[in-house]
């Protein structure tokens, strides 16, 4: 008697709706993206033995359904939007409704690389909202910089600054409040301290690090690096050796590294002994910069993994 085939499960996510694709059964089935109805798609999904369900991340529409199949442990993986509409480019539907994405989704399941997602502390999404904020109010911030570098009109300027002020207090109150959440949780201090007895890293560095890279510690380095998006990339055919570069990954990730990585090449004796033998070499400054920030990913990682704090980078180049 042959084995049973996998069941995968697709679901395209809506601000106000969920629909589903189940494979190999073809069924479809709709519900309300509310507490109701991802109850009721837990009830319909946990009596088939399910292999794994695929979303997309659409904003944060997708946070209810994937934290309540991960409580049913029901398999999740939440996947680049990107990623699914190059998957279904490759299977030639061209077309796109919320009918097609849950069946393409489904089938981009049965690929079997994809990553599942762990069940995430009580407070994770607070903590998600409070950087995303932060990033926002940051992003804001500058836009006002540059409005004001421009003015003349003393009214104007006033309200810029005002508005500058405001923006300010609220980045310092998430500061706050950031840090108050992570020193809540065992696990996020812990990671924090570590990441922050590496010269270079500080506490903004390390509770952004500890809200959207999880993963830190649980990759190898080169996953890492590619997860991220700081791993160099091939571009070669034929005979042709085209130049190396990165793309794809958390760009809010890379941002945080990337201003970590110059703190890092100035008060990190490994990090400055490394970009100053690339620079040495007659390397360009963004890849001096890039290959900075690999290496204190690489660093980072082996720091969680190894759970051990800084030590004039001993512990690290064993385990990197």
């Amino acid at each position: 008697m042959s084995a049973p085939s996998p069941v995968f499960v697709g679901i395209d996510v809506s601000k106000a709706r969920l629909d589903v694709h189940i494979l190999p059964l073809g069924r479809v089935l709709a519900f309300d993206n509310d507490a109701a109805g991802c109850q009721k798609l837990v009830e319909q999904l946990r009596p088939l033995g399910v292999s794994l369900v695929v979303m997309e991340a659409t904003g944060r529409y997708q946070r209810r359904a994937a934290a309540d199949l991960i409580s049913a442990q029901i398999p999740v993986a939440v996947v680049n939007p990107r990623q699914a509409r190059d998957f279904a480019r490759s299977l030639g539907k061209l077309a796109k409704t919320d009918a097609i994405d849950a069946e393409v989704l489904a089938r981009f399941a049965g690929v079997g690389h994809l990553r599942t997602c762990e069940k995430q502390p009580e407070n994770a999404a607070f903590l998600d909202d409070r950087i995303t904020r932060r990033r926002q109010v940051i992003a804001m911030l500058n836009a006002e910089g540059n409005r004001l570098a421009g003015m003349i009109d003393k009214t104007t300027i006033r309200m810029i600054k005002r508005v500058i002020r405001l923006l300010e207090q609220q980045r310092e109150d998430l500061d706050r409040q950031i840090a108050t959440l992570i020193e809540s949780d065992d696990d996020w201090r812990g990671k924090r301290d570590l990441l922050q007895s590496v010269p270079g890293v500080g506490s903004t560095t390390a509770n952004g690090l500890v809200a959207e890279l999880p993963e830190l510690g649980k990759l190898s380095r080169q996953q890492i690096a590619a997860l991220v998006g700081v791993a160099p990339m091939n571009h070669d055919s034929g005979t042709m050796r085209g130049q190396r570069a990165i793309c794809g990954g958390r760009a809010s990730v890379r941002c945080t590294l990337y201003m970590a990585a110059f703190n890092a090449m100035r008060y990190n004796p490994l990090i400055e002994a490394f970009s100053g033998r690339l620079s040495a070499a007659g390397k360009p400054f963004k890849v001096v910069v890039t290959a900075a920030m690999r290496k204190l990913l690489t660093i980072l990682n082996a720091i969680i993994k190894s759970n051990t704090p800084w030590r004039n980078g001993l512990c690290v180049t064993q385990n990197a």
